[in-house]
């Protein structure tokens, strides 16, 4: 497999669940302590080696491309009253090598639609997708642990949580076969399945590596409910013709897409990071 240099970040969503606060503002620029959800995962794409950020915007997302761009009245303001702690950390949010991408989506058509709008920009290259609403505390970045196994594997590789039986009705379920303790063969996927009909309660979470070879398929997949085309639908359908394998993925993930998840990210990050109590 090729150096995996580009991600995609899907941040197009209305963050309806956030209102007020997301009225206005995006839901990925959203402070877990002092940094936004989509900050994290930025910086969780970089440490894995990405050097291109391809973000798939909408409506009242200027605020994700302010935060990632200079600002020099702040710099210097900043430089002239020797606060250099905060100097830093608003140079470095973005390193000089990375470059940062805009593509907007035109509607809300799903998860597999805003990824499809990157294409263009991908071209014929294996690529990262993060979803901001899922932080995930890790050692070694999450990212970064699916690149190791795409590159020892050689496929598209998901990250994967074991879930709650109950559970597998809000998330994309695979199965298929281990090839080692944290590495399944996926052998088929499912959309939010009932507890009942579920195989397995291995779960596919908000970070993906994909072969290009993903846009053919989405390109074919028809809407499903509520007139969205559904990634998992077109990863399913790559299944026949080409090998993709889930991780189990080592780290915590804060659902921050939920209140209660958000609150806890806040809380524990604030508690390891900041000392706060």
């Amino acid at each position: 497999m090729k150096p995996i240099r580009k991600a995609v970040f899907p941040v197009a969503g209305m963050g309806t669940r956030f209102l007020p606060a997301t009225k206005a503002m995006p839901k990925e620029m959203l402070p877990v302590v002092d940094k936004p959800l989509i900050q994290y995962a930025v910086e969780e794409a970089v440490a894995a080696g990405v050097t291109e950020l391809i973000f798939v915007t909408g409506r009242n997302k200027r605020a994700i491309e302010d935060h990632f761009d200079s600002m020099p009245e702040l710099e210097n303001e900043l430089e002239s009253k020797n606060k250099l702690l905060q100097l830093k950390s608003i140079r470095n949010i973005i390193p000089a090598h990375v470059k940062c991408i805009y593509i907007r989506q035109p509607a809300p058509l799903g998860l597999g639609h805003a990824v499809l709008c990157a294409a263009p920009v991908v071209g014929n290259e294996p690529f990262a997708v993060l979803l901001a609403d899922d932080l995930v505390d890790a050692d070694v970045p999450v990212t970064r642990q699916l690149v190791q196994v795409a590159h020892a594997c050689g496929g598209s590789v998901l990250g994967i949580q074991d879930v709650a039986r109950e559970d597998t009705k809000k998330y994309g379920i695979i199965d298929g076969t281990m090839i080692d303790d944290s590495t399944w063969r996926v052998g088929g996927m499912v959309e939010k399945p009932e507890p009942a009909d579920a195989r397995t309660t291995m779960a596919v979470v908000g970070r993906y590596i994909l072969e290009p070879q993903i846009f053919d398929y989405l390109q074919a997949t028809r809407p499903g409910a509520g007139g969205e085309i559904q990634l998992t639908d077109a990863i399913a359908a790559m299944l026949e013709c080409r090998p993709v394998f889930g991780h189990q993925y080592r780290g915590i993930r804060y659902d921050c897409g939920s209140k209660q998840g958000f609150f806890s990210a806040t809380v524990a990050l604030g508690k390891k990071y900041h000392d706060l109590s």
